[in-house]
């Protein structure tokens, strides 16, 4: 999809769909809307008069405009977006409205349209963050997964979509800076877009070892990415015994994935490591889940597919500091070969684990990539994983739970996310559910039982941070979309990709 910043009048602009917008309450239209209006014989007031139009958050309202009755008005129809309270408005409602947009934009088979900014004038949004919200809302909102639909399916929608978004800006002073925010918002999404395309792929495509070639074509095709894949001879030297134990009721191979970027190659220790789960698919081991709970399991390496997109927005923008993005990828299945319950593994750093419960492998997989990444210097790490189904009873799936052993760290992140329009909601570490993780045989066991469950899982993964600035993210409760709602689309959500980005970006200014 292609974007471009002009300056000019909306109503001279040729194109097949003209996007102004409305706030709620409002009766006579200002502005660029007000101009449009006028230029069309008033049929915007006319609707609001009738109640047709009413300016509610996310309404899409199309006017026909074809022809030569409204003498040199260009557009070959109006689409008004409803805007909902002026009092209220924020880029997160950008993006929703955008998303609507684009998607009534597609249903009339157009392949480009024109934009003004929403809430750049009375809504007080700034252009920049406007123009950015439009892109990440219109890119993630037309977002369709339709490699597996035949062109002889009756039911697929084949009116095309949404190729190329012109986004106005009135004031010529500002058309570069918010070019330039259109440009980074577009990397920002299209790798959002990259990770639900990497978990929307079924599990007998997207294997390890086919996780590892998307990542190599990704660091291959972009500038300033190196990638290393090291195999189960390489985890063995190193001994990671943690998820060597996952692996091994697989025929999958595992896969280590390692992507870098060196934006400030001359200060090492100015670093950030993105570390997601990978589970391409999670049967839930000798510990099986009952079939219902398979039915999203190809979603357990949505941080590592996160990661992954995300390390190539990154590299796009060219902040200055230095990212790794790591995933040690495999399978968890209950193979002749697969490790039991009451077995006990050796992570990397020595430390002996009983495994309780092969359901809690993630932590496992993770236990031995914070060893790895601490080991090859890391500074700052923050872990991705759909780890536990107690989150979801915590938080719900309005927010991904954050924990951390670092508060600068974690505001850091929360603030991000913010940015972006992603929740995190930071729980405790406390040391009572931490005694729930001993083991009387072992260093600690994989697992304290329900209570606390998602705090315990992140007490488990700190285990092997130790004083390394840490975050663990929980988005088992945001890795996949029921229906489509804002920006979300059936399927994979691709979070926290743009987070990721995003705190990369804060991280390199705060340091520059």
């Amino acid at each position: 999809m292609k974007f471009e910043v002009v300056t000019g009048d909306i109503t001279k602009q040729t194109t097949a769909v003209a996007v102004v917008n409305l706030f709620s309450g409002v009766i006579e239209p200002g502005g660029a809307t007000g101009a449009v209006d006028s230029a069309i014989g008033s049929t915007i007031s006319k609707l609001i008069e009738a109640g047709e139009i009413k300016g509610g958050a996310s309404e899409a309202t199309l006017i026909h405009t074809l022809g030569d009755r409204y003498g040199d008005f260009a557009p070959d129809r109006v689409l008004v977006a409803g805007l909902g309270k002026s009092n209220s408005l924020d880029a997160d409602d950008i993006r929703k409205i955008a998303a609507t947009v684009a998607r009534r934009v597609r249903s009339i088979g157009a392949s480009e349209a024109t934009t003004i900014l929403h809430g750049a004038g009375i809504g007080g949004i700034d252009p920049a963050v406007s123009a950015a919200a439009i892109v990440e809302g219109t890119i993630l909102g037309a977002y369709e997964f339709k490699n597996y639909k035949s062109s002889s399916n009756d039911d697929d929608d084949d009116t095309g979509g949404l190729e190329t978004l012109t986004i106005i800006e009135l004031d010529s002073g500002k058309a570069n800076e918010v070019q330039a925010a259109v440009d980074r918002a577009t990397s920002m999404a299209n790798a959002e877009a990259l990770a639900r395309d990497l978990v929307n792929h079924p599990p007998n495509i997207m294997t390890p070892t086919r996780l590892a070639e998307e990542a190599v074509a990704v660091a291959e095709a972009t500038d300033g990415l190196s990638i290393t894949v090291l195999e189960r001879a390489d985890a063995e030297k190193m001994g990671m015994g943690a998820y060597l134990g996952v692996a091994q009721g697989s025929h999958e191979p595992p896969k280590i994935i390692r992507i870098d970027y060196a934006g400030d190659p001359d200060d090492a220790d100015n670093n950030l490591w993105i570390i997601g789960k990978g589970i391409t698919f999670d049967s839930g081991g000798l510990s099986l889940k009952p079939s219902s709970g398979m039915e999203t399991m190809k979603s357990d390496m949505a941080g590592g597919a996160s990661v992954i997109a995300a390390a190539r927005a990154i590299a796009e923008i060219g902040p200055k500091i230095n990212v790794t993005a790591l995933c040690l990828a495999t399978e968890n299945m209950p193979g002749g070969g697969a490790q039991r319950v009451s077995d006990v593994v050796q992570a990397m750093n020595g430390k002996y684990i009983e495994v309780i419960n092969t359901d809690a492998e993630g932590r496992l997989t993770l236990a031995d990539a914070l060893v790895y990444a601490r080991e090859n210097g890391a500074r700052r790490m923050v872990d991705i994983a759909t780890l536990t189904g107690g989150i979801v009873v915590a938080l719900g799936k309005g927010n991904s739970g954050a924990f951390s052993n670092d508060d600068e760290l974690v505001n850091a992140l929360i603030a991000a996310g913010d940015k972006r329009g992603q929740s995190f909601w930071r729980l405790p570490l406390d040391d009572i559910a931490k005694r729930q993780n001993r083991s009387k045989i072992a260093d600690l066991k994989n697992t304290g039982g329900r209570a606390a469950h998602a705090i315990t899982a992140a007490h488990f993964i700190g285990e092997f941070a130790e004083d390394t600035p840490w975050v663990h993210l929980d988005i088992a409760g945001n890795a996949m979309s029921d229906g489509t709602n804002g920006i979300l689309t059936a399927g994979a959500t691709g979070l926290p990709t743009r987070t990721l980005v995003q705190l990369a970006l804060d991280l390199a200014e705060a340091n520059s």
